[in-house]
């Protein structure tokens, strides 16, 4: 017997985005915005944090079957989550590599693929408020009709790198659902990624006040990337 998806109690709908709003998650992004949080704990935070939102996407995002079980002393029914072997995720280099380190711990079957996007903070934002974005590598598995394509990136603050991201992705393959997935969100960004692809889902742990005059999410993580891998 399948049943549908279950509704949450953890996550809430604000607006154009879908808010994790577990306990332990709230709990462990608050460490991660610390400026005292060095650089091995941000890491280990935001694996921390992966972890905790895959969890999240599969009570929350996955059917589930009941099943008969034989135990050693007697049949009984247990529950089985589906899908969890056509799951994608995509890597956003570089800042979300221990996001995703997590969210395989959820997905330990999932494939797995890695684009290489930058936006040019020299050029800074245009009247838009975008940026300008660099695509240096993309590796992709098949993207087929019955997969969910989680796109993982700690922060979305413009939604230049994610619709960059997405246009790629989906340029690929039609999944059945595709997910985006952040730790922070600026309303910018949320509403950038709703309209040029109202098809995905977009979820988060934050939405954030605002963007400062050089696109950086407010109060936000400051640079992840940085802070994950101990660069200026």
């Amino acid at each position: 017997m399948v049943a549908g998806k279950k509704s949450g109690m953890t996550l809430e709908q604000h607006g154009r985005a879908s808010l994790i709003t577990h306990t332990l998650a709230q709990h462990v992004l608050g460490d991660l915005r610390s400026v005292d949080t060095d650089q091995v704990e941000f890491r280990k935070g935001l694996v921390k944090l992966g972890r905790l939102c895959g969890y999240e996407l599969i009570d929350t995002r996955f059917p589930t079957e009941t099943v008969t079980v034989q135990t050693p002393l007697t049949e009984t029914t247990g529950t089985r989550v589906s899908g969890l072997d056509d799951v994608v995720i995509v890597n956003v280099l570089r800042a979300a590599t221990p996001f995703v380190e997590g969210l395989l711990k959820a997905f330990p079957t999932a494939r797995q693929g890695v684009i290489s996007a930058s936006r040019d903070e020299e050029a800074g934002m245009d009247t838009d408020g975008e940026f300008p974005i660099a695509v240096q590598y993309v590796k992709l598995p098949e993207i087929r009709e019955d997969d969910t394509v989680i796109v993982a990136d700690p922060m979305l603050a413009t939604g230049s790198t994610m619709v960059t991201v997405l246009e790629a992705i989906l340029a690929e393959g039609r999944p059945q659902s595709c997910l985006v997935l952040s730790a922070v969100s600026a309303p910018p960004g949320i509403k950038r990624v709703a309209e040029r692809f109202p098809e995905v889902e977009i979820l988060t742990v934050s939405i954030d006040d605002k963007l400062d005059d050089d696109g950086f999410i407010v109060p936000g993580l400051g640079d992840a990337g940085d802070r994950a891998f101990r660069t200026d």
